[in-house]
């Protein structure tokens, strides 16, 4: 079976502007850590510098000290002048000693220190008196600037690699602290698309059906006119709900609203009575079995009904004349409540029971409209209210979805919030939704 990657989509002006701030801030720190370890480079290489400064004057000096041209001290050459003779140590390179300073310290000056270059090779020499002597120790630099020059080297192979961890962690940084306003600006685009697809159609509906009442409405009856102005009127219902759906989807993952001890039982046996005119019309056996015990969560009430009212609606819309939709409510466990509604209609195939608590999931089957969030919006309520929402199902043999939350404590209170769905037309309301 090939696979099949997903189509690359082009970015918004949003996401071209978070990816560009991800990068500057990317390149700004690269750049702010790479000037630190510069900083901390140059001093380290400053205090090994006069560190070697400091070793190399305590070893002329200790030379000048005590050490004779036939022992100097390692890398220092000496040269002892007395009565007029000079001698130096054997193999002293070529330019040693320094004559100059020679003859100024016999002249009467103060002890000489200095740096001189002689043959490409940098030296410190001190010149002084000991006793009747004129003595010289020029130190060779060569293996001090060999261990600098390895510094240097480390330096630069630390700060390349640096430089690279550094953009590679301050990438990842930048991405995650972006992570919030990318989900922020995904939340905001999806709801846009979720209130221009849903309003689409039933403003469709209801355009067409005022053009086709203000075309007929001269020759129509007065009982083909209210007919047609119920439809109007079931149009307008329906648009409400979709409003509803898509406040209570916007409003929902901000405040889950109050949160009080709310009886499922209470709550299924309204759904099963709210439905009871219909479901005669419709040829179906609404049923509530409650099973025994004690059925109360601690939730939300009407976002809590809303999920009942979703679920005994969509099994009713694909249920078909002659069968039978039942409501359970029961404890299988201790510390949680499970609430049930199975019905006898057409089902689904058990691959697709995943894919019907996604946005804008379609299905083959059933009746009632082919749009809508309630599936999608009854997964969202119970998740906030730390539960779960499951569906089993067949094709031809009925669906079963079940819905489990935690049980309420004894005496268990939490102190009251605002609701967000007191501000929605719960009442007697049937969300249409679809199934997969």
């Amino acid at each position: 079976m090939p696979i099949r990657f997903p189509r690359r989509t082009a970015r918004s002006p949003e996401q071209r502007r978070l990816a560009a701030a991800q990068w500057t801030i990317t390149w700004r720190i690269s750049l702010v850590m790479s000037v630190i370890m510069l900083i901390v480079g140059g001093i380290v290489y400053t205090v090994v510098l006069f560190a070697q400064r400091a070793d190399a004057e305590r070893e002329t000096q200790w030379g000048i000290d005590h050490n004779t041209v036939e022992s100097p001290p390692v890398c220092v050459w000496m040269t002892v002048e007395r009565d007029g003779a000079v001698s130096s140590t054997p193999g002293t390179p070529a330019g040693l000693p320094v004559r100059s300073s020679l003859a100024a310290v016999r002249a009467g000056a103060p002890p000489v220190l200095e740096r001189v270059e002689r043959g490409g090779e940098q030296y410190t020499v001190r010149t002084a008196r000991r006793g009747s002597e004129l003595v010289q120790a020029a130190y060779g630099e060569r293996f001090q600037r060999a261990d600098r020059n390895h510094l240097l080297l480390a330096f630069a192979a630390a700060e390349a690699l640096g430089l690279l961890l550094v953009a590679a962690a301050s990438g990842m940084l930048a991405r995650r602290s972006m992570e919030p306003l990318s989900e922020a600006l995904d939340r905001q685009r999806r709801f846009v698309a979720d209130a221009s697809h849903e309003l689409r159609t039933p403003l469709t509906q209801l355009h067409t059906r005022a053009q086709l009442l203000a075309r007929r409405s001269g020759s129509e009856t007065p009982q083909q006119l209210a007919t047609d102005l119920q439809r109007l009127v079931t149009g307008t219902r329906q648009l409400g709900d979709v409003i509803d759906d898509l406040l209570l989807s916007a409003r929902l993952s901000q405040s889950p609203g109050s949160r009080d001890p709310v009886d499922l039982t209470a709550l299924a046996e309204e759904a099963v009575s709210a439905e009871d005119a219909r479901a005669q019309e419709m040829g179906l056996a609404v049923r509530l079995r409650p099973g025994p015990g004690r059925h109360v969560v601690v939730g939300t009430a009407p976002a809590l009904r809303r999920v009942i009212a979703a679920l005994v609606d969509n099994a009713m819309g694909h249920t078909p004349p002659g069968g039978e939709v039942t409501v359970s409510v029961d404890t299988p466990l201790p510390g949680i409540v499970s609430l049930s509604v199975r019905d006898t209609g057409v089902g689904f195939a058990p691959k697709e029971a995943a894919r019907l608590f996604e946005r804008f999931a379609r299905g083959s089957a059933g009746r009632g409209r082919r749009f809508g969030l309630g599936l999608a919006l009854a997964r969202e309520v119970v998740e906030s209210h730390g539960g779960r929402i499951t569906a089993e199902g067949r094709p031809g043999h009925g669906a079963l979805f079940t819905v489990e939350l935690p049980a309420a404590r004894v005496g268990e209170t939490v102190p009251r919030e605002r609701t967000i769905a007191s501000c929605l037309s719960v009442g007697g309301r049937r969300p249409d939704v679809p199934r997969g």
